[in-house]
């Protein structure tokens, strides 16, 4: 089993490198490019035998512990 994690900045949060990707791309011609903001995505490959709502509820910890500062960024979590 695979889980997708996705964080994202929260609104309202500065993102200097989402700024700076936009302004790069405005250079470059793309001029119907308005605001962009930057996130990650972190891949995990999980252990056999986990349930769906254990996989959840274990990367969701992951998450809240390591993987997202919860101050300013916001996580979803997609079981594959």
């Amino acid at each position: 089993m695979k889980a997708k994690v996705h964080v994202s900045l929260k609104a309202g949060v500065l993102d200097p490198q989402g700024k700076a990707v936009g302004d790069a791309l405005v250079r470059l011609g793309f001029d119907e490019v308005g605001a962009v903001r930057c996130g990650k995505t972190i891949e995990l490959e999980l252990a056999d035998g986990l349930s769906k709502t254990d996989a959840e509820k274990r990367v969701k910890d992951m998450c809240e512990k390591l993987l997202a500062n919860v101050v300013v960024e916001r996580y979803s979590i997609e079981i594959v």
